[in-house]
């Protein structure tokens, strides 16, 4: 059974023209949600990872449960305001407007190999914005993993420009 077989298309949501890539239709199947962890872990098996740090909100679902796999911690990047203890934060735009993550100040410590995950990479700006965070405390973003790339919005190539290694289970092009 294909990954993004179980990928639900959302038309015209959140406004008129996104075909929204929803993940909830995935992780409700049991075989769909263990086939990502397992395929993420496969790939990342033979790299030295520290950390995970997922990006909120689907980020959390997948990165922890790959964290838990792979018998690594994790690190949550969460929206501004969020996080209960010492943050940094990292401003980044959006088509229309502007928004920030943030992470707590001792969740990454100096040289720490840290592995990115989220569920969808489009433009790429809050996967940068992350990794931005996480180079501010010192570790080594040493790739970024998602679920699904739309590759016509160009984030992964953003990406990999960036020398951020960006790896994807399915993609959607075009439609």
């Amino acid at each position: 059974m294909p990954i993004k077989s179980l990928i639900r298309t959302i038309p015209h949501y959140p406004k008129q023209g996104i075909q929204f890539r929803d993940i909830t239709t995935l992780l409700k199947d049991p075989i769909g949600f263990r086939m990502v962890v397992d395929a993420l872990a496969q790939h990342y098996a033979s790299q030295h990872i520290d950390k995970i740090a997922g990006i909120e909100a689907r980020g959390f679902i997948i990165g922890a449960a790959l964290a838990y796999k792979l018998g690594v911690g994790f690190v949550p990047i969460r929206k501004s305001g969020k996080l209960p203890a010492e943050t940094i934060g990292h401003d980044y735009a959006l088509e229309y407007g502007a928004d920030r993550v943030e992470i707590h100040t001792d969740a990454i410590a100096q040289g720490e190999q840290v592995l990115l995950v989220d569920d969808l990479i489009a433009t790429g700006g809050t996967a940068e914005a992350a990794a931005a965070l996480i180079q501010k405390l010192g570790g080594v973003v040493m790739g970024c993993a998602f679920v699904i790339n739309l590759p016509d919005l160009g984030g992964s190539e953003r990406l990999a420009e960036s020398d951020l290694k960006p790896f994807s289970l399915c993609e959607f092009e075009g439609d």
